[in-house]
């Protein structure tokens, strides 16, 4: 197996039938099963129709990177979709990705440099989809915009958390051209609150944009976390897309000729077993701690809500157990502190907690262990001690619906504010956050908002 992107470019007949099954549909649902409310049946009609870069231009309405969200989202817009009430539904992801992948491929995504300047500057702390989506839209908007990304390349979890197999880090670069010639400036291998205080970012800019993500893992405090072998997915992710970028990574977490298990069954632990593969693991095995979803809509999650299903991505495809109702009890030693297995045992619901349930234990062996049991916020310390800033009783920053911190200027866009959520959130956000930047610094604004911060459903318009 390669690195290159398992799904290639659908068939242009297919996806033009799929586009005008759309216009079967009475009232359409998908717009607002969408958090950047896109116009989802318009571009459908206008690949239908054949109109490519008319369909380009209704998709980037509302949407900075469909490129992005045409590979990454999972698409809650088709939850909603009509005709999903007794048949499947549109693929509209399939749609979005072909239409923005003919924009490139035909040159119509150009840059679009603001006609004036307004002399107002913009800090965005963290480059993943949501500090991108705020620093395209001010910039456009006529303000002076600085990117700042503690890692060596600009992208975030765009560039380091995400597989080359699922999105090539070519569509990054060539969207990162374009809004290098809008104006937009980027600061790569600057951490912001140690390279540069946060207090003294906020001094040098009119305003700033927190969009750090939430960074923190959720850690598994059982005996033998210590042990050597056993890693954060993410540890393993950055490491693995740093050498596939073709950087030297010295002692680089590799699966290859192991056994190697996953502690979390989403979409980052799926993006590790698709990764173990790639390195020549012996064998690796997913273990979830919960019930095994069911594989349709149930009447608990009714039309057009998004349902909780039994999902399998194209790197289960390719290989892997998958373990549901599976607690993680203990890491087992070998003789020389390094993680030869572990110790699990059936999960258990006792008072609506998960817990393992006692005489089911068993071991199984494991040489790499990937924790990707999700993120608890964004890092604190700095930011609470150089800007003051409040959290939440979740451990996210918090803000106003204006999206503004409780320090004044500063304001929080994507995961470090929402908690960890959808790529399809984090640029609704860092779309709705620009206009409040741009009223906060101008007095008026003319930028879409398209969610607000107390927005916490799939589906939820501002009024």
């Amino acid at each position: 197996m390669d690195w290159k992107e398992v799904y290639e470019p659908g068939d242009s007949a297919v996806l033009k039938r799929q586009a005008g099954r759309c216009m079967d549909c009475g009232v359409p649902f998908c717009h607002q099963g969408c958090p950047l409310g896109n116009l989802i049946p318009e571009w459908n009609d206008l690949t239908w129709r054949g109109e490519g870069r008319a369909a380009i231009e209704r998709l980037h309405a509302t949407n900075n990177f469909p490129e992005f969200t045409g590979r990454l989202c999972p698409a809650p817009c088709e939850s909603s979709c009509v005709l999903g009430i007794n048949q499947p539904a549109v693929t509209i992801k399939q749609v979005e990705v072909s239409i923005i992948d003919e924009a490139f491929s035909s040159g119509w995504v150009e840059p679009e440099p603001p006609e004036r300047l307004t002399g107002k500057t913009v800090a965005v702390v963290g480059s993943g989809p949501a500090g991108l989506a705020a620093a395209q839209q001010l910039t456009r908007a006529g303000h002076t915009v600085a990117v700042y990304e503690r890692d060596d390349r600009i992208g975030g979890l765009l560039r380091y958390g995400i597989p080359d197999f699922k999105m090539e880090k070519r569509h990054v670069e060539a969207r990162l051209r374009q809004m290098r010639d809008e104006g937009t400036r980027f600061r790569a291998g600057v951490e912001i609150g140690k390279d540069i205080a946060w207090d003294e970012l906020r001094a040098r800019y009119d305003a700033v944009v927190i969009a750090t993500g939430a960074t923190v893992p959720r850690d598994l405090a059982i005996p033998g976390r210590d042990l050597a072998g056993v890693h954060f997915a993410m540890e393993y992710l950055v490491e693995s897309n740093k050498a596939v970028a073709g950087d030297q990574v010295t002692n680089q977490i590799s699966a290859e000729g192991k056994h190697v298990v996953v502690i979390g069954g989403g979409d980052t632990g799926a993006d590790c077993i698709g990764t173990a593969h790639r390195q020549g693991a012996l064998s690796v095995t997913n273990l979830a701690i919960g019930k095994q979803p069911p594989e349709a809509r149930t009447e608990a999650h009714p039309w057009p809500t998004t349902p909780t299903i039994f999902e399998i991505t194209s790197a289960h495809e390719e290989g892997g157990e998958r373990v549901f109702l599976a607690s993680t009890v203990e890491f087992l030693t070998n003789d020389v502190g390094e993680v030869r297995g572990l110790r699990v045992a059936e999960t258990e619901y006792v008072d609506g907690r998960r817990v393992p349930k006692s005489g089911t234990e068993r071991d199984i062996p494991a040489d790499l262990v990937l924790i990707a049991m999700g993120f608890t916020g964004p890092d604190r310390p700095e930011l609470e001690s150089q800007l003051q800033t409040q959290f939440t009783s979740r451990g996210v920053l918090e803000r106003a619906d204006d999206y503004q911190t409780t320090a004044p200027g500063v304001f929080v866009a994507g995961d470090a504010g929402r908690g960890q959520s959808l790529i399809v959130w984090a640029i609704a956000e860092g779309r709705a956050a620009a206009a409040s930047v741009d009223q906060y610094l101008m007095g008026e604004t003319l930028l879409p908002a398209p969610v607000r911060p107390t927005d916490i459903a799939i589906g939820l318009q501002p009024a």
